[in-house]
């Protein structure tokens, strides 16, 4: 054996790795030269073995190089097929954002109503029981007042401070602020324990509108609906309201407006009647006049209220309602 054999087993051994036989150092030219060892005299063993011992370092150096690279290779395409693209980006430059659909139409509501002569007011989103319920003419024993429906906050007396159900509540500040006469819309955010379904969210918009003045009657609530519908919809919605019975006003209805997905034949958005309820009206009750220090004998008065997603839907043709939750800029991106 020769330092020579040595060399050229090693640089076949290389070039075997390279082949992709990364068992080379199992069966191969190193191995054979390992087993003829003991063919060499005992002074030129320790020499050879040490030569030999060297070369199997370096090949085993470039095979676990090897193996490093292609594990590394296989965890790569591994994480590239199982990876998850979450950003929704999409294709093209980068584009600036814009208000949502709700958003939208409550500016487009609140513009009607100014234009209609009404101003615009706010109030808090947390409210407690007696603006929200006994201001209202709304009786202790009304399921609304219950845990199952409205929801309560642990803060002061028991049952005293809730997320408003209604914006209902800011009537009654507005007419504790000022005096009659009085015509504006308050539009905000509301919260109840709904199921959600096609036509409700537990978190929802809202926009109220009131009137106090002499001589108002409830011809001029059912002119104002029939006005504001016509202004915001278009001359092809019809409009109708329905008996109904709410503690804050007397008389009272219930106001719907034909169904703009099926035209009034009937689908879930509806459902199946061909009719969506908007919201509730009435003349004010006296009573709530009386809470907030208002002369029922000398003023009269009309309040409304509806929800501003669904006037959305409806004005859109749109099926669910929860879309408007979503986030997906499939739908987003088309208001």
């Amino acid at each position: 054996m020769e330092e020579a054999d040595v060399k050229t087993a090693m640089e076949e051994s290389l070039a075997r790795v390279e082949g992709g036989d990364l068992g080379v150092l199992k069966r191969g030219p190193l191995v054979d030269l390992n087993s003829r060892l003991k063919e060499l005299a005992a002074e030129d063993r320790p020499r050879f073995g040490q030569l030999l011992k060297d070369a199997r370092q370096t090949v085993q150096a470039r095979i676990d190089a090897l193996a490093a690279a292609k594990e590394s290779a296989e965890r790569a395409a591994r994480l590239e097929a199982e990876r998850l693209d979450l950003t929704e980006v999409l294709p093209g430059p980068p584009t600036r954002g814009h208000l949502s659909l709700v958003t939208q139409t409550r500016d487009e509501l609140e513009d009607v109503f100014v234009g209609m002569g009404f101003t615009v007011a706010e109030g808090p989103e947390v409210e407690t029981d007696w603006h929200n319920f006994e201001a209202l003419n709304i009786p202790k024993a009304h399921p609304a007042r219950s845990g199952f429906d409205s929801l309560y906050l642990d803060w002061g007396e028991p049952e005293s401070t809730l997320f408003r159900p209604h914006t209902s509540p800011v009537q009654i500040r507005l007419m504790q602020s000022q005096p009659p006469p009085i015509y504006a819309v308050m539009p905000g955010k509301v919260y109840r324990k709904d199921t959600p379904d096609a036509s409700h969210n537990a978190t929802f918009h809202q926009i109220e509108g009131l009137v106090v003045d002499h001589g108002i009657t409830f011809g001029d609530l059912a002119g104002t609906i029939d006005e504001f519908i016509h202004a915001y919809f278009g001359p092809d919605i019809q409009t109708r309201l329905r008996p109904a019975s709410f503690p804050f006003t007397e008389p009272s209805a219930e106001f719907e407006v034909s169904c703009a997905v099926c035209g009034g034949a009937g689908c879930r958005t509806c459902s199946g009647v061909g009719w969506i309820e908007l919201g509730g009206c009435g003349m004010v009750h006296p009573n709530v006049f009386k809470a907030v220090g208002i002369d029922p004998e000398e003023w009269t008065g009309f309040a409304f209220g509806f929800g501003i997603d669904r006037i959305a839907i409806v004005r859109h043709g749109i099926e669910d309602i929860r879309v408007l939750l979503d986030n997906d800029l499939r739908f987003v991106t088309q208001f």
